[in-house]
């Protein structure tokens, strides 16, 4: 089923085992899932694909797709002014990239649900989405406490080594440290997580410096090797009661679509709905 409403693609499409015939076959109903995807930055066109897909490879999940086409910071995605929007979903997973909204009856509207127990998942430029009144003095705003990190920025477009800091965790157990292609490690302000959350992995990225535009005397950093380091994984209690898991990672369509990104993500999903068992999850191929 597909249908328009104000400009959003709202697509609704079954698990990728064949939808009512899967259900009749198993033992548990697929998880419900409301992908949220849209804004600046990033091809959202195709990566709701890749992503939706690569999960309901891994995961029983029937997925809603929520995509704007929209590629303004400032566009506000109309899922969110459907009365109920949530009501039909299990988890809901923020994929979209809106810094300049700052609406906070809408934000509101977009934190209720998981403030009254809705687990979610937030990817990438999520994080950067929804910047209030002091997002960038290492205040954590009400999006930030959902997310469970305070990110303001991010570096060059150079690979990222990944290490399972928590290894032992259920979401990370059997995964494996890998290193990605060209992505943007997102900072973390104040070096550290929210007294809610849990770092599950870091990222370490080395770059030279390059002279900051339209500064004549920058001349030492010019050329200098840094090595910048942050948590690109992490799960988060928001509200004392809903389970969040979090990533910066997957800016480019070749992460977003990489086995080991989408197996971290598919684990994420799962242990937010506490599905993360043999049911819900697929054999490997």
């Amino acid at each position: 089923m597909t249908r328009w409403v104000s400009g959003l693609l709202l697509v609704a499409c079954a698990s990728m085992m064949g939808g009512s015939e899967a259900v009749a076959q198993g033992s548990a109903r697929p998880i419900r899932a409301l992908l949220v995807a849209g804004g600046c930055c990033h091809d959202y066109a195709h990566q709701k694909d890749l992503l939706t897909r690569g999960i309901s490879q891994r995961a029983d999940v029937k997925w809603t797709i929520a995509y704007d086409p929209d590629t303004t910071t400032g566009h506000k995605n109309p899922v969110y002014e459907i009365p109920g929007w949530s009501n039909e979903f299990d988890v809901v997973v923020h994929d979209e990239c809106t810094s300049a909204v700052a609406d906070m009856a809408f934000i509101e509207n977009v934190l209720r649900p998981h403030k009254e127990g809705l687990p979610g998942v937030v990817l990438h430029c999520g994080m950067h989405s929804y910047r209030t009144e002091g997002w960038n003095k290492n205040v954590a705003t009400p999006w930030m406490q959902f997310t469970g990190l305070i990110s303001t920025g991010h570096g060059p477009q150079k690979p990222i080594a990944i290490t399972f800091v928590d290894q032992d965790h259920p979401i990370t157990k059997g995964l494996s440290d890998w290193t990605t292609i060209n992505e943007e490690l997102y900072n973390n302000i104040a070096g550290k997580l929210e007294p809610t959350a849990h770092a599950l992995a870091s990222g370490k990225q080395v770059y030279t410096a390059a002279p900051k535009k339209g500064a004549k005397e920058d001349t030492k950093s010019a050329g200098r090797e840094i090595t910048a380091e942050a948590v690109v994984a992490w799960t988060n209690m928001y509200n004392g009661k809903t389970k969040v898991f979090s990533t910066t990672l997957g800016h480019n369509n070749a992460t977003v679509d990489d086995p080991r990104y989408l197996d971290l993500v598919t684990r994420g999903l799962l242990w937010s709905v506490g599905k993360l068992d043999a049911e819900h999850l697929k054999p490997a191929e």
